[in-house]
């Protein structure tokens, strides 16, 4: 059983539980999956093969190479790439996604307007705002289902920072709210870690949930207030290991593929 096939079990079991449902487009946008190709890759450019379902045009994606090869039961081109750039790659497209067809209990037809919906959901931005702290605090009365959706996001950004506390804030303004600080954030890691902190409350399910984004370095003052109240998140740190050459189309996040 992978992640995906435990979220599609949750949700099934829970038709009517939009959280379930969300956490299981989470793990979609979160896993590696495995795209059958029409035909070989030309340097970054790539072409699903399209197979018409139920009246619509659907490619076809699985969350591990095994299973890809157990579909098709031969040799075949595809890409990996991330859930995430896949929906961006096809919104708009009018082409829906075949998950783990035949091969795993995860099985399902996901139709167009779910994986333009999902797109859109990955797309929102973070805004940028000036405030000013006035005081800090323990977190509280935030659902666990936030407090897991941060742990899990956290868990994949490693690297993109050491170490991340989240508090609740009351600004000079008098407005309260809670602030997930980052320490010591890699150069230009601001927006992806933002936008994950921004994914952790769309997918918990919270409506109208805002957290405020912080970054700062080790050395500055806050950093030791924050350390005192906070709940913390250690970010995975990569090891270091031999270069690493991608082999299939899309495996190198530097040079995402592209349709045609």
């Amino acid at each position: 059983m992978t992640d995906l096939d435990v979220a599609h079990a949750a949700m099934e079991a829970a038709p009517d539980d939009d959280a379930a449902r969300l956490r299981f487009y989470e793990r979609l946008a979160d896993s590696e999956m495995f795209l059958l190709l029409g035909e070989e890759a030309e340097d970054d450019q790539i072409k699903p093969a399209l197979f018409d379902v139920e009246g619509g045009k659907f490619a076809l994606i699985f969350d591990r190479e095994e299973r890809l090869a157990d579909f098709v039961g031969r040799a075949a081109p595809y890409a990996a790439l991330p859930g995430r750039a896949l929906v961006q790659m096809l919104a708009g497209q009018g082409v829906g996604l075949g998950l783990n067809l035949e091969v795993a209990p995860s099985a399902m037809l996901i139709p167009a307007d779910a994986v333009d919906w999902l797109a859109r959901t990955l797309s929102h931005a973070p805004s940028e705002t000036e405030a000013r702290i006035a005081s800090i605090s323990a977190p509280r009365h935030l659902p666990q289902s936030v407090v897991t959706g941060l742990d899990r996001k956290l868990a994949i950004a490693g690297g993109l920072a050491r170490t991340a506390y989240l508090v609740a804030a009351t600004y000079d303004n008098g407005v309260q709210g809670h602030v997930l600080a980052f320490v010591d954030a890699a150069p230009g890691a601001e927006k992806a870690l933002a936008s994950a902190a921004g994914e952790a409350l769309t997918f918990s399910g919270i409506e109208a949930g805002v957290m405020d984004v912080l970054f700062l370095r080790a050395s500055d003052p806050m950093a030791a207030r924050l350390a005192k109240v906070g709940l913390r998140f250690d970010l995975p740190q990569p090891e270091l290991t031999a270069p690493y050459s991608p082999t299939a189309p899309g495996m190198d996040p530097a040079k995402p593929p592209k349709l045609r």
